[in-house]
């Protein structure tokens, strides 16, 4: 049965998984029909780093011959992608960077989690260098578009990822969360994000010192839960968690911007979004009340793992000189916080944790804005020395690198659009291995917003 890119642009992972079973669709149509939408969509959103045509043609193939002898897998045929600082087989990791990067060898954990479901791989997903910023921009691929409009910034660094998704080419993909990298995308594209707990899904080192995690980004909760059940190898569980009632819970609203030492103040716009999302829980019976994590000098620790990471993976690409100034003044500034400063910012983690999460005596679960803004125009971070595009990025994004630092769950949904219709996030943030009862919030307020019946004017 032949079906029309219409019919199949906005379609989800699960939907799709179970089109497949059924034979409503092949995997080589399905995976057809997304390869032909991402070049349709790469001159004008520049989303993908690149493709993998033939050989994911080929998975396809071997896909439907599996669902013909009666095999099934969670995304036996479903395409999806994978952000560029994960490993694929075949590929390079440039997470970003310009030169000639080796081919990986062997699959990262959370690429053959994805192959052991039967998924597809179409490509890989643009990021910013390093994944340092909330945009996703650079001498090594150009500017990747927000599907929304086109002059704005999807966000970064899981950039790529987002456009893709938003505008309908893939039904959801993987990313990675050091600092927002998840989250901060998903609100600027009107996404379902999750940031796992520290550890949920495998990697084959720690990535920038525990600031950084693994996970999806999707249109839907279920989505965002399957797949997130499919890499982490937790079965059904968060997908069953995106089917269950959450029961009434206490909920903190929170606007504070955490200490930074730059200006940071939260735009009106954000500001009645994150509102507005609360006034929405309380129409669904849980109780909101005005809250403020004790959040400190936190950022004092964020900045020696951070800086030290990006020297890190600064170390594994080619040419340095190639690198953005920005990104060699990090990581000098890395090496000099790898000894003392670094070991210091680990071992306050217990306290941060205590300090932080003494307000989950008080609230089941904390609301806040996901970013402080609407989506950056394009450029906005261009020829700006280190210390403006720090301070232009912390105003724009001061809400999610606190959650990064406890290694706890996060969760962006969707806030509604701008007068200019613009997406805004809200964070749902939960205390340790909390991201069953995140997902049944947020599944929950899907059912009434229906943000996934947005799409945005550059569709394919």
């Amino acid at each position: 049965m032949t079906t029309s890119k219409a019919d199949l642009a906005f379609t989800g992972l699960a939907e799709q998984a179970s089109m497949l079973a059924g034979g409503a669709v092949t995997s080589v149509e399905l995976t057809r029909q997304a390869l032909e939408k991402a070049e349709a969509s790469q001159p004008v959103l520049n989303a993908f780093k690149c493709l993998r045509a033939e050989e994911a043609l080929r998975e396809a193939e071997e896909a439907d011959r599996r669902l013909a002898a009666g095999e099934s897998a969670p995304l036996l045929g479903v395409p999806t992608a994978i952000k560029d600082d994960l490993d694929v087989t075949g590929l390079p990791t440039a997470f970003g960077c310009e030169g000639d990067f080796s081919v990986a060898t062997t699959d990262s954990p959370p690429v053959a989690a994805l192959r052991e479901a039967g998924a597809v791989l179409i490509g890989k997903t643009n990021t910013p260098e390093l994944g340092q910023w909330p945009f996703t921009e650079g001498p090594a691929f150009g500017a990747t578009r927000n599907p929304w409009d086109t002059e704005r910034t999807p966000g970064g660094s899981s950039g790529g990822a987002a456009a893709a998704i938003a505008s309908g080419v893939i039904a959801a993909a993987l990313g990675s969360d050091g600092a927002g990298s998840i989250r901060i995308p998903a609100a600027w594209t009107d996404l379902v994000g999750i940031k796992p707990q520290r550890g949920r899904v495998p990697t084959e080192r720690e990535l920038f010192h525990g600031l950084t995690v693994v996970g999806p980004l999707a249109r839907t909760v279920a989505d965002a839960a399957l797949l997130l059940d499919v890499a982490a190898g937790t079965g059904t569980a968060f997908q069953a968690a995106a089917r269950r009632e959450p029961g009434r819970m206490r909920i903190g609203l929170s606007t504070r911007i955490p200490f930074t030492a730059t200006k940071t103040k939260l735009d009106p716009q954000a500001h009645a979004a994150v509102v507005r999302l609360a006034e929405r829980f309380a129409e669904l019976g849980h109780e909101i009340v005005e809250i403020e994590p004790d959040y400190r000098l936190i950022g004092l620790t964020f900045l020696p793992r951070s800086l030290v990471g990006v020297r890190d993976w600064s170390r594994r690409v080619p040419d340095q000189a190639r690198l953005d100034p920005r990104t060699r003044a990090n990581a000098r500034q890395g090496s000099a916080l790898a000894g003392p400063a670094l070991r210091l910012a680990r071992a306050t983690e217990p306290l941060l944790q205590r300090q932080i999460g003494s307000v989950f005596g008080r609230v089941d679960v904390v609301l806040t804005p996901t970013t402080a803004t609407p989506p950056p125009r394009i450029g906005t971070f261009d020829r700006l020395s280190g210390w403006q595009t720090d301070q232009a990025m912390i105003a724009a994004c001061p809400y999610a690198w606190p959650w990064n630092v406890l290694g706890w769950p996060g969760v962006n949904v969707p806030a509604g659009l701008s007068p200019d219709g613009l997406p805004l996030g809200g964070q749902l943030l939960g205390p340790s291995h909390a991201e069953e009862r995140l997902i049944s919030l947020a599944a929950q307020l899907e059912e009434v917003e229906r943000w996934q019946d947005r799409k945005p004017e550059t569709a394919w």
